[in-house]
């Protein structure tokens, strides 16, 4: 039996060093968003918690002036 099985969920590229994290930034906080629009934990993004504050920041304020959605809701 193994006991550490690999997760099967697709994980998000980590931020290379060229990428700055800034809420104009719309196509790199994509990818930190889930299915659903929520933001996507720290281990699911391979982000330090530096990076991961920074990148909820980010998307909180992108979300507040529009330039991305709440949620993903497509009715």
């Amino acid at each position: 039996m193994n006991k550490f099985k690999r997760s099967l969920r697709r994980r998000s590229p980590s931020i290379r060093s060229d990428e700055y994290i800034d809420y104009k930034n719309t196509g790199l906080l994509r990818r930190f968003i889930g299915e659903q629009g929520k933001i996507l934990s720290r281990r699911m993004n391979r982000l330090t918690s530096k990076q991961q504050r920074s990148v909820a920041t980010a998307i909180k304020r992108a979300r507040i002036l529009a330039l991305l959605p709440f949620s993903k809701n497509e009715n």
